[in-house]
């Protein structure tokens, strides 16, 4: 029996007898932490990684920003925030502190989901600004990226005395891991700034994956203008599947960053076990809410895919697709490999939103069948060169009859954006 995350519930199922069944995850569920949750924040902000402690950053300063994730992570601010704001007030009584949502492109985040993320208290007691990435009058150009890209981030960072952020970290599909620098590009950047530091030579660029930083173009970028910005401290956590804290990471954006990465790579690396047909999640709600965010599942499906594989994805969907342009970009596309050709030959400059996305997704199913099961109606679904099903068992139906023999294998990726597909 295996069991998937779907939504804020579990998908469970049988494969068929007689089917070789690999299971790829990492370490990371079986990890024991040897503190709580809070004593583990507590632990690393009482001992930060390559930096003074907030309350001694926060020291004279007059204007502080605090740059939270916003409603598509769960990061658990409502146990992060706090200590951050009290370790900024012991340093700076009198501080002017703005907690500033670092939405990057998503959409804004809701008066809602703010009081779920942080708690009635924050919610109605701190400053709380959402970013806009299309809001010209608070952007502003602080440089030029080492691609050559205008950098231009949010007026209120740029005017701030001292900026920290939190966030968490996991294994990101093309910068390598999310957390540290993404507070900065994209979290609270301008939609032209995000749009050309994901244009297509760089995710196209074979550095420009899961777990690694070397090399990796895109995050060349994002830790110039983290620097660029002044972003002087972090606290990152690391969470297991179900979105406990096992894992904390704080002080120098760089250094505290890569330290967690490095632990989420010992952790949630394993060997690519590539079979005929490969299984892959989102990690549940919210990461599996729309199609959009859906393809980061694939595309560590991808990674363990052999020539011909066929990938079941699983996600609830719950707000639907996630981008009409998106959207748009699959229903009205006749030839995958056309698309892609077309992708490949825009300039970084007239890079247009959802590309990247839509790029990765295109190089998925330029190569592999894609069979969605989730909660979108089965048109939507198809118009986006995928398979619908229902259910697991309607999908493992449908994919052995694609894979057209009955010996098949299959590889399952539970907690598909928590692990990383290592080669041979």
């Amino acid at each position: 029996m295996l069991s998937l995350p779907y939504g804020e519930k579990r998908l469970e199922f049988e494969i068929p007898k007689g089917h070789p069944v690999t299971v790829l995850q990492g370490k990371l569920e079986s990890y024991v932490p040897p503190l709580s949750e809070e004593e583990l924040v507590l632990a690393a902000m009482n001992a930060p990684i390559g930096s003074k402690k907030l309350s001694e950053l926060a020291q004279g300063r007059r204007k502080v920003v605090l740059l939270c994730s916003d409603h598509t992570r769960p990061v658990p601010s409502r146990l992060i925030v706090p200590h951050m704001l009290r370790e900024i007030r012991e340093g700076a009584p009198d501080a002017d502190i703005t907690i500033l949502i670092a939405t990057g492109c998503h959409r804004l985040t809701t008066t809602t989901e703010l009081e779920a993320k942080f708690g009635t208290e924050i919610y109605r007691n701190e400053k709380i600004v959402i970013h806009d990435c299309e809001d010209e009058a608070n952007l502003v150009r602080i440089g030029t990226l080492p691609s050559g890209g205008d950098l231009i981030i949010n007026r209120l960072v740029v005017e701030a005395d001292l900026v920290c952020a939190e966030g968490f970290i996991e294994p990101h599909f093309f910068a390598g891991f999310s957390g540290g620098r993404k507070s900065i590009l994209p979290g609270v950047a301008a939609r032209v700034c995000v749009h050309y530091n994901h244009n297509a030579e760089f995710i196209d660029d074979p550095h420009a994956r899961m777990g690694i930083l070397d090399g990796n173009p895109i995050h060349r970028d994002m830790i110039f203008a983290a620097r660029e910005a002044k972003l002087a401290y972090i606290v990152n956590v690391v969470l297991n599947a179900d979105k406990k804290v096992v894992a904390a990471y704080a002080g120098d954006a760089d250094a505290a960053h890569l330290a967690g990465c490095a632990f989420v790579k010992e952790q949630m690396g394993c060997r690519a076990v590539p079979g005929d047909i490969v299984i892959t999640t989102n990690n549940g709600y919210p990461l599996d809410q729309n199609v959009y965010q859906m393809v980061k599942g694939m595309c560590t499906a991808e990674a363990t895919c052999a020539e011909g594989s066929v990938i079941i994805a699983a996600g609830e969907c719950r707000d639907g697709i996630g981008g009409d342009g998106f959207y748009k970009t699959f229903k009205e596309c006749t030839d995958i490999s056309a698309l892609l050709k077309e992708f490949r030959a825009m300039p970084k400059e007239e890079t247009i939103l959802d590309q990247w996305q839509s790029q990765i997704f295109a190089r998925i199913l330029e190569n592999h069948k894609v069979i969605f099961v989730s909660g979108v109606d089965d048109d939507i679904v198809r118009d986006f060169h995928m398979i619908p099903a229902r259910s697991m068992p309607e999908a493992l139906a449908i994919a052995e009859g694609l894979i057209g023999k009955k010996d098949y294998s299959v590889t399952v990726l539970p907690e598909g954006i928590s692990v990383i597909p290592l080669g041979e």
